[in-house]
């Protein structure tokens, strides 16, 4: 699962995502803040391609998963959001790394882990970046799902 928090106020946008096996076991947690995006949208893309890039690390077979159906068509249609070109082009050299590559809608009611850490990383006001197994004490826990 991958989710971002963006405002256009803020600072930094925030960017997390959980792996789980398939038996439903949290394997990984990673969180970052980085300067804010242009967009919301482009908040859920780098959100997306961070996750693919540590994944990649791990296994070659992944389904993602995400509330944001505009990034889902835009991975799964070229001709959705064609000023995203670039960006989407990133995704697709990551997408040839997997013997198989699956995103598709995850209820946003449902990723209350991934939303609480790319939240608590955008209100971060220094750097952030952890990628881990379990929460660490000075970060805020999560709630479960």
């Amino acid at each position: 699962m991958v989710d971002s928090s963006w405002t256009s106020t803020d600072q930094f946008n925030g960017i997390g995502s959980v792996w789980k096996d398939s038996m439903g076991k949290i394997q990984l947690m990673e969180t970052r803040n980085l300067r804010r995006r242009e967009t919301a949208l482009h908040s859920e893309l780098e959100a997306l391609r961070w996750a693919v890039e540590s994944i990649l690390q791990h296994s070659t077979c992944q389904r993602f998963e995400t509330y944001c159906k505009d990034l889902i068509a835009m991975i799964t249609d070229p001709q959705a959001c064609p000023n995203f070109s670039t960006e989407r082009e990133v995704i697709q050299v990551l997408q040839m790394c997997f013997l198989e590559f699956k995103i598709s809608h995850f209820p946003r009611t449902q990723n209350k882990i991934v939303d609480s850490l790319a939240r608590n990383a955008r209100s971060f006001h220094r750097s952030l970046c952890f990628i881990g197994c379990s929460i660490p004490v000075w970060l805020p826990r999560p709630p479960q799902d």
